[in-house]
């Protein structure tokens, strides 16, 4: 049956005569239809519909999405706010969070499986994780008070694969050479799409700008960007430094 009317949808786009293209013409109008309606009536439906989406959003983060998350957590932070479900948690990786942090549930947490150790990732106070952001802890991954994530960033402890193509093609694991602790000092901010390499600490109160990719430390209060990450100008941090203070007094 889905090879007949397959076959016959591509009989009318082929065709050339009369027929074909007056069902083409009726078939896209009907497509592309735009009826007119009542819009007080579906303002106010609008309006419902966010209110009941937000309730139940609400409900679901406050009675299952965070509870669940705080199993594999080894503390107890207060106000934790997730929002958009879940983060996802691969690996044998232990998570300790601070107080008043914001995490999308759109991200991924994994840690580096090893014999030796288990993969140690530490999140400050007032830390906001953005969407589609992946923490690949190889080792040890600190991310300090106030720091900011943006979309998509990665924080690529280690790789996951080695770099011999031999072992690569038979599916051996990265080698300790190249995985790392990364280090995110307090008042730290990432760009959208930024990566981060392993071994890198990045200073206090720097903004890292969006897309770049950071392979080596980068000195406290400054911008950088590009790939890879160079210093574009100092900051002032003077005011912001004062604020982190008083924050966490």
């Amino acid at each position: 049956m889905i090879e007949f009317i397959t076959h016959i949808k591509q009989q009318i786009k082929s065709g050339q005569g009369p027929k074909s293209k007056r069902f083409i013409t009726l078939y896209k109008k009907l497509l592309l239809a735009d009826i007119p309606l009542p819009l007080t009536l579906y303002r106010c439906l609008y309006v419902l519909h966010l209110a009941a989406a937000n309730t139940l959003q609400g409900l679901m983060r406050i009675l299952y999405w965070t509870p669940l998350f705080k199993t594999r957590l080894q503390n107890h932070p207060k106000q934790l706010y997730l929002y958009c479900g879940m983060p996802l948690i691969l690996g044998a990786l232990e998570i300790t969070i601070g107080n008043n942090c914001r995490i999308n549930g759109v991200t991924t947490f994994c840690g580096r499986a090893s014999r030796t150790h288990r993969a140690q990732l530490q999140i400050g106070d007032n830390v906001d994780i953005s969407w589609q952001s992946t923490i690949a802890v190889g080792t040890e991954i600190v991310i300090e008070n106030n720091v900011r994530m943006a979309a998509n960033v990665f924080l690529a402890g280690y790789p996951g694969h080695p770099l011999d193509p031999t072992a690569r093609a038979q599916g051996l694991s990265d080698t300790v050479d190249q995985i790392g602790k990364i280090h995110l000092q307090q008042d730290v901010w990432l760009g959208s799409n930024v990566t981060v390499l392993a071994g890198v600490t990045i200073g206090r109160g720097c903004v890292i700008a969006t897309g770049s990719v950071v392979t080596k430390d980068i000195r406290a209060g400054v911008l950088a960007a590009g790939n890879p990450a160079r210093v574009i100008r100092q900051l002032d941090t003077s005011a912001s430094t004062e604020q982190g203070e008083q924050y966490e007094n």
